[in-house]
């Protein structure tokens, strides 16, 4: 059988066209809601389509979740946070962590929801964007009641055999091949940017760390010994080491400008990818009925159509990375090179070395002190 180009099998929209639906932004609402230890955390969602905001709890996007699997059951339904990640909670700077972390989840899972040319037109997206927080989960509901699965309200369902392919069952374990091996590969890239992005933040801790030691050192108000007293420039010294403590404060901030920007530009768009892949690998069994077999092929044949559509993407997300690195390590070499002549000169009685010095001068002159 011959498939002719266009029709509804490949009729999947570019990557520019899905990028322009992320109209969608959420964020914790600060204080929570409820009575002692039944309180819960609430979010506000915001849509540029939709334009007001409405107030969302996790157990609207747990239904909102179900129903959209019961409906589209052949279809790249994102993956919701686990229910019970604020277990065991220790202290409130890891609850704080917990709830922005579920809040970024929740936000990827709406991303591709909206992204999604079938699940952002339903009628269950609209009404989960629009309706009260008091009732969102009981029209949603009824909703599902009055429409049922995807096959029974799709006008395609009953005769999409003729446009597909006579190969489409190997196609289709070869697309579920592909699919999984690149999970398992963008897995453990998102994996190592994670770390890294955890490491530039540990690195500011330190840098702060090593700034208050040097603040300590040169607030020191203990009684030093005669030798040091007599030494003239040792109330300088400790000025300078005083004042070298502001300058590692920066470089701290940096770094945390720089964790932020390799999580953001990064972390995020590979944990996004991966939660399509998820996604597409977590799609359930394809039922026996020969009707509905054709249809889930169908249905299965563009979702795998989605997924590489957004295989450019992965490019720009890599080139992210490439650029945080580049433009990072530039903005901290260049701060540490300007603080390299202020260290040069508090110990040698502030003078400088003449013009007539080689570049590095200093540095080598101090370092064989140490190391004749």
């Amino acid at each position: 059988m011959h498939v002719a180009r266009g029709g509804p099998l490949v009729d999947t929209p570019n990557l520019a066209d899905l990028l322009q639906r992320d109209g969608v932004k959420l964020e914790v609402v600060p204080e929570k809601k409820g009575i002692l230890f039944l309180k819960h955390v609430e979010y506000k969602l915001f849509s540029k389509h939709y334009k007001l905001p409405v107030i969302r709890r996790y157990s609207d996007f747990s239904v909102l979740h179900t129903l959209l699997l019961q409906k589209f059951i052949y279809r790249m339904v994102p993956p919701l946070p686990s229910k019970h990640v604020l277990k065991q909670i220790l202290n409130s700077t890891c609850e704080r962590d917990c709830v922005e972390g579920r809040c970024r989840a929740l936000q990827r899972f709406m991303t591709l929801v909206i992204r999604h040319p079938i699940l952002s037109v339903d009628e269950l997206v609209k009404v989960f964007m629009t309706a009260s927080s008091v009732d969102v989960q009981v029209k949603l509901r009824e909703v599902f009641k009055r429409a049922g699965d995807e096959y029974m309200t799709c006008p395609l369902a009953t005769h999409v055999k003729g446009y597909i392919p006579d190969d489409i069952q190997s196609q289709a374990e070869a697309s579920r091949e592909f699919i999984c091996n690149m999970h398992s590969s963008f897995q453990k890239l998102r994996d190592v940017t994670e770390r890294m992005s955890q490491r530039t933040r540990e690195n500011s801790a330190d840098l702060l760390m090593f700034g208050k030691d040097l603040r300590a050192l040169g607030s020191d108000a203990s009684q030093p010994p005669q030798v040091a007293i007599l030494h003239p420039s040792w109330k300088e010294h400790r000025q300078s080491l005083h004042g070298l403590s502001e300058e590692f404060r920066v470089l701290a901030d940096k770094a945390v400008i720089q964790g932020a920007r390799e999580e953001e530009d990064v972390v995020e768009k590979l944990s996004i990818f991966l939660d399509l892949l998820q996604s597409y690998k977590q799609e359930n069994a394809i039922v026996t009925m020969e009707l509905r077999s054709y249809f889930s092929l169908f249905c299965l044949h563009q979702e795998t159509q989605l997924i590489l559509t957004y295989l450019p993407l992965t490019t720009n997300i890599l080139a992210a990375f490439i650029q945080s690195q580049i433009q990072g390590h530039q903005e901290m070499s260049a701060f540490w090179s300007d603080l390299l002549p202020k260290l040069s000169t508090l110990f040698d009685g502030g003078t400088r070395s003449s013009p007539s010095q080689p570049p590095g001068y200093e540095r080598v002159k101090s370092s064989t002190i140490f190391f004749p």
